[in-house]
């Protein structure tokens, strides 16, 4: 059953660890968005811990952001300790396509883990699937497929549930398709944002291990709803980035479905 606020009431009541194997640039944004929403971040990537720190947490997220040699063998890491201990394993393409390095390493973590969510724009999860896409750095000029038919496809030739994020975000299993119609254009003007979205759908996968796919839909629609309440008063990204923090914590369980735009398409 989607409900985005039982959801989050459940993941302030628990507190799960998050970990995070993620990139220099949006280390704090993360940590701190996690923070924000009621669950609790760490921040470990070294291989002589990874494992060990794995074994304590409720959900895995990794993130390929800054790629290096050692940090991919961390990741590889703790995913199999992940995929051990059955918790959930997030994993955020990012640039995937823009580098040879970015999208076998993708493919590498897809392959010899268990991953539960990929969640990317569209041109890094079409990258993923082999369909056309043209990918600048970090950011997606365009896919081929529309969006939920990508998630579709991704989530079926992938293993793995697909959440593709844009202006209307779309989250697949290989067979249902939720579309998340909540946020804010200001969420396109700072980094970090897709970063942010991966590390709160672990949390979301923590609170609600069970049902994956309706997590990972809940979770896009709480930032997105954050992201609302951000944009109002906001006089531009700044603003907007320092207020999505307040907008998190501020997220009201008990009026949280009220807000969510999710439909099952």
């Amino acid at each position: 059953m989607i409900s985005a606020g039982a959801t989050l009431a459940a993941i302030r009541a628990r507190k799960p660890l998050v970990h995070n194997v993620t990139n220099f640039v949006v280390m704090n944004e993360t940590a701190n968005a996690t923070l924000a929403l009621g669950a609790l971040p760490v921040m470990a990537h070294a291989a002589e811990e990874v494992e060990e720190m794995t074994g304590i947490a409720s959900a895995l997220v990794l993130n390929i952001g800054t790629l290096s040699t050692h940090w991919v063998e961390s990741m590889v890491l703790a995913g199999a300790a992940a995929t051990a201990r059955g918790i959930p394993i997030v994993l955020d393409p990012v640039g995937a396509g823009a580098t040879e390095y970015r999208t076998l390493t993708a493919h590498r973590l897809l392959d010899s883990i268990g991953v539960t969510v990929v969640r990317g724009n569209p041109g890094e999860i079409a990258t993923l699937v082999g369909a056309h896409a043209e990918v600048r750095g970090v950011e997606s000029i365009v896919a081929g497929l529309e969006p939920g038919e990508l998630a579709r496809t991704a989530a079926r030739r992938l293993g793995a549930i697909a959440s593709v994020t844009g202006p209307v975000d779309h989250v697949s299993d290989g067979s249902r398709v939720l579309a998340v119609d909540n946020g804010h254009e200001l969420l396109a003007t700072v980094t970090g944002t897709g970063c942010i979205s991966s590390a709160l759908t672990g949390a979301f996968l923590a609170g609600k291990p069970a049902e994956p796919l309706e997590a990972a839909a809940e979770a896009l629609a709480a930032l997105g709803v954050a992201a609302e309440d951000a944009a109002d008063g906001a006089g531009g990204p700044g603003t907007f980035h320092a207020r999505l923090y307040d907008g998190l914590y501020a997220l009201d369980p008990a009026t949280l479905d009220e807000r969510t735009r999710i439909e099952e398409l």
